[in-house]
């Protein structure tokens, strides 16, 4: 074969002191070569070597414990580290917190979008995202803890405006994962969740001289794979191990409605357990309209999909994942990430182009942190280490912005078995704060670029408007004084037609929500015009214009 086929533990042995290492794959291992992770631990273990390793993954890489980049977290291993969210890895995010090891956070469409920036031997990747966020060198520059001292992102100016412009990476080795690869090396992903960045990540390490290491659920014969299922070409995959036991995600063995191999039947049963996460996603949800192309983020976004399914108005919206799902019911919970029923499974770069340029109509995102000027803080709150994933990307030029979450955190307990809430016991952390920690969303560029922004949460929903945060709803029989505003930081203004929350949102039974997208129902052809008028203004977003050798390594697997 092309590639050489190999054990794991002689993939692992393929690892160099001083290596920049990207693993491919995302989240609760979707995609993730977590054959290569655990050898490469049990390799330091036994041996103290690699070392000094830089280790890049796209998407945070774990199941919020001891599996995943975690499992990379060993003393001396690691010297810096370069994601999206560190959230769901906290072992690593502990040796970052104390300062042991140097670590950056990057939006993560922008890394997706580098794989292919460094396979096109571009000098890195220029860009809108983050400009007045924690990631513009002028806060924080990403770097994530007092030992990261080295500036990576820089502002430039080209054709009057500031952008980002965030230098390329070496790639000495990228790990990646498969379904099937051939005596050839070519690879197939029919049973994936998702395709993610293994394309351009495998033609970075190839274009930088680095080598290309496969993890394989299984081998089949030179020229038995039909070329058009080919997603990345034998020739510049360098090794391929064979993992029999290789599992969808960390959750799930297998799903063959997560790989599109089967349709998941449109029943939806009974409506799911009323509860405050709930609650918020189906006041998210009225903010949907018909023909809207959508993202749904990480937490109680998730839950949208879901609702919007139990309605019976899910295949009147296109819901995508930045993970490259595109239609369909994303998937919630450990899963989040995947989808079924979907309409196109992208590659992740791809995915972030169109949410970049402002493809989307809406998206649903969580917040942590919201102070009197709008901004957001997604990534830095609590003692533990985190980080936005898309959220920058996504929240940049989309139309509509809904942030979602329960307005005090730490014990609160809301009752609704009254079909109204009541507030039983109220959390011990506020979370409209006079000033955010880090800033995550740019409230007052958002305004700049003509966005519209709900902040929704189980007892009220805020506008953001030129003079801060406006209320603009309070759930029925509660008091705007001693529900709401007594438990804020700042004071916002309240509109003289505040009016009640929907009593639908509240009620264990389903909304009824079929006949409102009917009335609403518009096609999205034939709207040239309304919808240049709609479009986010991206001269004052910085929205990009488009943009129109090495010798190989000599490693051999011992």
């Amino acid at each position: 074969m092309s590639a050489r086929l190999v054990s794991v533990e002689q993939a692992a042995e393929l690892v160099r002191d001083g290596d920049v290492l990207w693993i491919g794959g995302s989240g609760a291992g979707h995609g993730v070569p977590q054959a290569f992770i655990d050898q490469l631990a049990a390799r330091f273990t036994r041996s103290a070597s690699p070392r000094d390793l830089t280790t890049v993954r796209v998407v945070g890489i774990g199941d919020f414990d001891e599996r995943g980049m975690s499992q990379l977290a060993l003393p001396g291993l690691t010297r810096r580290t370069i994601g999206s969210n560190i959230g769901n890895e906290p072992r690593l995010g502990a040796l970052v917190a104390g300062d042991e090891i140097e670590s950056y956070s990057f939006p993560q469409g922008v890394l997706s979008a580098l794989c292919r920036d460094i396979a096109a031997g571009r000098p890195g990747h220029l860009t809108h995202v983050g400009l007045g966020t924690y990631v513009d060198p002028r806060q924080t520059g990403g770097r994530q803890n007092a030992r990261t001292a080295e500036q990576l992102v820089q502002v430039v100016e080209l054709a009057g405006r500031e952008w980002l412009f965030y230098p390329a990476l070496p790639v000495d080795v990228a790990v990646i994962r498969a379904t099937t690869a051939d005596e050839d090396g070519n690879l197939t992903f029919e049973r994936e969740p998702i395709l993610g960045d293994s394309l351009a990540l495998a033609m970075a390490a190839h274009n930088s001289g680095g080598i290309v290491i496969v993890q394989a659920e299984r081998l089949a014969a030179r020229g038995s794979l039909r070329p058009n299922e080919v997603r990345i070409p034998g020739a510049i995959v360098d090794y391929v191990y064979v993992d029999e036991r290789q599992r969808q995600t960390y959750n799930t063995a297998h799903s063959p409605f997560y790989s599109g191999e089967l349709r998941m039947p449109s029943d939806a049963g009974p409506p799911t357990t009323l509860d405050v996460r709930k609650v918020i996603a189906r006041r998210a949800l009225l903010e949907f309209r018909p023909g809207d192309i959508c993202n749904l983020g990480f937490g109680i976004s998730q839950q949208i999909g879901a609702v919007a399914a139990e309605e019976g108005v899910a295949d009147r919206l296109t819901l995508t994942v930045e993970q490259g799902i595109f239609g369909g019911v994303p998937a919630h919970g450990p899963d989040g990430g995947a989808g079924v029923n979907y309409q196109a499974r992208l590659e992740q770069p791809s995915m972030f182009d169109f949410y970049d340029g402002g493809g989307l109509d809406i998206t649903s995102l969580s917040f942590a942190q919201v102070d009197r000027h709008g901004n957001v803080n997604v990534h830095a709150f609590g003692e533990r280490m985190r980080g936005p994933g898309g959220f920058l990307n996504i929240s940049a030029l989309t139309r509509r912005l809904c942030f979602v979450g329960t307005f005090t955190a730490g014990g609160l307990r809301v009752g609704l078995a009254g079909g109204a809430p009541a507030i039983e016991r109220e959390g011990a952390q506020r979370k409209f704060v006079d000033t955010v920690r880090e800033i995550s969303f740019n409230g007052r560029m958002a305004l700049e670029k003509g966005q519209t922004v709900r902040y929704v949460t189980e007892r009220a929903v805020f506008a953001l408007t030129p003079e801060g945060l406006e209320l603009i709803e309070v759930a029925d029989g509660l008091d705007v004084r001693k529900d709401v505003l007594a438990h804020m930081e700042f004071r916002p203004t309240v509109s003289e037609r505040l009016r009640p929350m929907d009593a639908r949102l509240f009620r264990a039974a389903r909304m009824g929500i079929t006949d409102d997208f009917a009335t609403g129902e518009r096609s999205r052809h034939g709207r040239t015009g309304q919808r240049d008028a709609r479009r986010v203004r991206g001269d004052r977003a910085g929205q990009p214009a488009d943009e129109r050798g090495l010798p190989r390594a000599d490693r051999s697997a011992p």
